[in-house]
């Protein structure tokens, strides 16, 4: 088994799968809209063959929580880069863009070596090797 895909609300598709495409290398799908549920979607797709889903909606009312926040359930997502250089590279090429980095580049106490920062809608993105 293996986990298929993870789902993100986002109050802006494009914005988000923007984020996702220019700084991890996903691949956006061509998307899908049910107007009669308010509804819409892309996936984005990885080299390895994880996915996002990217999901807006104007008939529900999914719960903001402030950015960053850790939270029971689902609290980050952990996206690998290959190397140590590259999480360097990367968290820095995100700072100079402006987006938040909350912690490193540094090696946690289990041995990853990782950065965190923030998705636009303000999910926590592990950046590893």
């Amino acid at each position: 088994m293996r986990i298929e895909h993870i789902a993100l609300w986002t109050a802006d598709l494009a914005r988000c799968r923007h984020f996702y495409v220019t700084y991890f290398g996903a691949t956006a799908g061509a998307g899908y809209r049910n107007a009669s549920k308010g509804f819409a979607s892309c996936f984005l797709s990885f080299a390895d063959g994880a996915r996002i889903e990217l999901m807006t909606t104007s008939m529900l009312s999914p719960v903001e929580i402030p950015p960053g926040a850790q939270r029971m359930g689902l609290t980050h997502l952990a996206i690998s880069v290959g190397s140590e250089q590259q999480v360097d590279a990367l968290t820095q090429r995100l700072k100079d863009d402006g987006f938040v980095i909350l912690d490193g580049p540094r090696r946690t106490g289990d041995g990853y070596y990782e950065s965190v920062t923030l998705d636009p809608d303000g999910n926590r993105i592990e950046i590893t090797v």
